[in-house]
């Protein structure tokens, strides 16, 4: 299949052993089955692409417009479009559902994109990981203050950037260049080696990875 990813949710982590012994930390992900609702092509959209759906939504969370363009895959609850070349798409047409067991295969590299969970309010020391002030010599509030954060006369004001408190996570996050460790063709499962990012039953986007050496 030359569609080159799928939309799926996470499920949670888990200890896989494999043939030599070793113990590897796995994310589990439940990966389609995604339906194919629109491809584009580059006279009509500008780009060639396919656009794929994942997860039932309620009738009643959808309007008739989305209802409409979905067709006979019925409502869905997630929509996203992977860029693909047009010799990549010919034998893909709308209606047709993608297992994840037809895009990625054990040993393959591949990107996740998901949600980073939202800390809320955070200091430098747990968002940036500063080290904190002193600990003595009448040091009595600066133990997790950030410090200087700029000069006076030049520049006269704090530079854009600096590294403050503020909010963390809840942010698009990917994780790049993992491996994929197994496939469940028949639960629609894929055990990516290490973390992805995002919470439970959080929305994520697998892709074939697009650093070099990695397969397209």
């Amino acid at each position: 299949m030359a569609i080159p990813g799928l939309l799926g949710k996470k499920l949670g982590m888990v200890q896989v052993i494999g043939e030599d012994g070793a113990v590897v930390g796995c994310t589990v992900l439940e990966v389609g089955p995604c339906p194919v609702t629109q491809i584009m092509t580059e006279p009509r959209d500008g780009y060639s692409g396919v656009q794929v759906g994942f997860g039932a939504a309620p009738p009643w969370r959808i309007n008739s417009a989305q209802r409409g363009h979905t067709g006979a895959n019925g409502p869905l609850k997630h929509l996203a479009v992977f860029r693909a070349g047009a010799e990549e798409l010919d034998e893909l047409e709308v209606g047709t559902v993608v297992n994840a067991s037809e895009v990625f295969s054990v040993g393959d590299r591949v990107d996740v994109q998901g949600v980073s969970k939202g800390k809320g309010f955070a200091g430098v020391v747990k968002r940036h990981g500063f080290r904190g002030g002193p600990r003595t010599h009448g040091q009595s509030d600066r133990h997790r203050a950030p410090g200087s954060v700029g000069a006076g006369t030049t520049p006269g004001r704090v530079l854009k950037g600096t590294r403050m408190a503020g909010r963390m996570g809840g942010k698009t996050t990917t994780s790049m260049n993992l491996e994929v460790v197994n496939v469940n063709a028949d639960r629609h499962l894929i055990y990516i080696k290490g973390s992805v990012p995002g919470a439970t039953n959080g929305l994520v986007r697998i892709r074939q990875t697009k650093r070099r050496g990695g397969k397209r």
